[in-house]
């Protein structure tokens, strides 16, 4: 077995505990402190006699380790789940069962799911691309006035709020411009193209805000990697500059890149709660802010499960990219 395949193993095993931790902490923070879980559950328009049912049917009654080894085992090999009128199997991993929406909660967030994965990762490509394209240029004319030009312009960026930037888009670009449409998500699997058309706005509304953070990161790195001895050396020998800024100095600024990146995307799973409901979009953080407005706290407890999922997963990957990227990290 390879010293990187033995990286990737002990990383993995190292998410699979943190994910353990979380499910732990999570289920302690809504079902173990919270005064009745079972009229949260419910919600608040329950009888006395509905959150008493509700209890029995979370098995409220027993002892909390029992009551987690139940959620755990839900988790990860699913379990039978009361709907009030019966029982449903709720296949792994079971969330619970939303009593307000009438569906398991696992079912309702798989529907979410697709509109904010949209989101993130179209908005992710953005930010990437302007935020190591601004710092690298900010970089390269280090002293000049460009560079004093793209920090202001980051700075800038950096400082609007996120929804004050979408609604200065959509005056400029739907009420002034008329080039775009007002935004209404349609799934990609019903028109591509209207797809992509309508989550232009709700994408640079991200991009902006985080691809500050980007280019200067970007340039920091790539002025320290620059500095160093090694890149002195390769210039002094006669090394291209091009040669010299793809193939050692960039390469050098990659990894700090790419752990900001993993947590930047995880976090976005649930984070973009006044993108998504600004522009209407049917995500994930939208049905955070409704589910915490009508109490239903199997849908909540189950969207932070998932974001933290995602966190854990994108941290992970991340710290094999990172090896990928600097073979060093595999030795440490």
């Amino acid at each position: 077995m390879t010293l990187f395949v033995r990286f990737a193993l002990r990383r993995l095993l190292a998410a699979l505990l943190v994910l353990l931790v979380l499910s732990i902490v999570i289920y302690a923070l809504f079902y173990v402190l919270p005064g009745d879980p079972a009229r949260l559950a419910c919600g608040p328009k329950c009888t006395t006699a509905q959150v008493d049912q509700v209890r029995a049917q979370l098995g409220l009654g027993h002892p909390v380790y029992v009551q987690y080894a139940h959620f755990l085992h839900g988790l990860v090999v699913g379990t039978d789940v009361s709907t009030g009128v019966g029982t449903e199997h709720c296949g792994a991993p079971c969330l619970g069962f939303s009593y307000q929406n009438g569906e398991q909660v696992t079912s309702l967030l798989a529907e979410r799911l697709p509109a904010t994965a949209s989101l993130a990762l179209g908005a992710m490509v953005l930010w990437l691309v302007l935020g190591v394209g601004t710092g690298l240029l900010s970089a390269l004319r280090h002293g000049g006035l460009t560079e004093r030009v793209l920090t202001a312009l980051t700075l800038a960026g950096n400082a609007v709020p996120v929804f004050i930037t979408g609604i200065l888009l959509m005056l400029l670009f739907v009420s002034v411009l008329g080039w775009l449409p007002f935004p209404s998500y349609v799934p990609l699997t019903d028109d591509p193209e209207q797809w992509a058309w309508n989550l232009v706005l709700p994408w640079l509304s991200l991009a902006i805000l985080e691809s500050a953070k980007y280019s200067r990161l970007t340039r920091s790195s790539l002025l320290e990697t620059l500095a160093e001895d090694h890149v002195r050396t390769f210039r002094a020998y006669g090394v291209r500059e091009r040669s010299v800024i793809g193939r050692h100095a960039l390469r050098g600024a990659v990894p700090p890149i790419i752990a900001l990146s993993a947590l930047d995307l995880g976090t976005m799973f649930g984070g973009a709660v006044l993108t998504e409901s600004l522009f209407g979009i049917p995500g994930l953080g939208k049905s955070l802010v409704d589910s915490v407005r009508t109490e239903d706290l199997p849908v909540v407890v189950g969207l932070v499960l998932v974001t933290g999922f995602f966190v854990v997963l994108a941290n992970a990957v991340a710290d094999v990219l990172y090896a990928v990227a600097d073979r060093r990290v595999v030795l440490a």
